[in-house]
């Protein structure tokens, strides 16, 4: 918010709301490579090789894992994003949302 808007804000009272976030879980399943995981985590939700070791053990161990949290079209990009790479290389894994 600009100066201007920040002025404006007080000056009215209101508040602007800020957007619903969406936390990015990914899914275990029988397939798909604990390598492929680490590597869609690490491309797609620019996590450090060490965050992404630590989120792909909590999703083999416990099914699922957050990969991030983001307003809801960056969540589903990531999504969209992480659906074609594991298609593309014969991997049924999945990603899903829900609302923080």
């Amino acid at each position: 918010m600009n100066k201007v808007e920040q002025k404006t804000a007080q000056k009215s009272g209101k508040k602007t709301a800020s957007p619903p976030l969406y936390r990015v879980l990914m899914h275990n399943d029988d397939y798909t490579t604990m390598e492929f995981v680490v590597s869609m985590l690490v491309s797609v939700f620019h996590l450090s090789l060490t965050e992404a070791d630590r989120i792909m053990l909590q999703i083999h161990l416990r099914g699922t894992g957050v990969c991030g949290v983001f307003s809801y079209e960056i969540a589903e990009t990531k999504i969209h994003q992480v659906h074609v790479q594991a298609r593309q290389q014969g991997f049924p894994l999945k990603c899903s949302l829900e609302e923080v």
